[in-house]
């Protein structure tokens, strides 16, 4: 018999070392069969998640936005303007237009919206960090089987369907 210390000590170590019945972190989760899925968003119709090409050409437009708006202000032309200028007015109208509206030009026009994973206004740090790495490109063009940019992934926000 054991003494009255070590008593609790075998259902202790069988609950360290039995693996866990649910997962625990995103990674152990296997990849969606929708996007969305695993995020708890619908298939289709409002509130599911932004699709390639609604992104696409949201983004398009939101581009042409700032090409037009650094054209009116710093006086370059359609065909000679500078591109960082351009990048950075970009990043400005994104981080700016996600925290006032929950979305850009584009994203309304195209009936999406960015929120934060636990719901609601993605708020004021999310819209900056996520419009931040949305200018670096190359984290927009990771994505996971929700649909979701490594830049939204930082930010913990979605891009749904309005």
């Amino acid at each position: 018999m054991f003494p009255p210390c070590y008593r609790g000590l075998g259902r202790y170590t069988d609950r360290v070392n039995s693996t866990p019945s649910r997962p625990t972190t995103f990674g152990q989760l296997p990849p969606s069969t929708w996007p969305g899925e695993r995020l708890g968003l619908p298939r289709t119709g409002p509130h599911s998640v932004g699709r390639v090409g609604r992104r696409i050409a949201a983004l398009a437009i939101d581009w042409a936005v700032a090409v037009a708006l650094t054209c009116l202000i710093w006086g370059y032309t359609w065909l000679n303007y500078d591109g960082f200028v351009v990048l950075m007015v970009f990043v400005g109208l994104q981080a700016l237009q996600l925290a006032v509206f929950g979305g850009s030009v584009g994203h309304r026009l195209l009936g999406l919206r960015v929120i934060a994973l636990t719901g609601g206004r993605a708020g004021l740090w999310r819209p900056i960090v996520r419009s931040v790495l949305l200018g670096l490109a190359v984290p927009a063009l990771v994505w996971d089987s929700d649909q979701r940019g490594f830049h939204d992934k930082i930010a913990g926000t979605v891009l749904i369907r309005r």
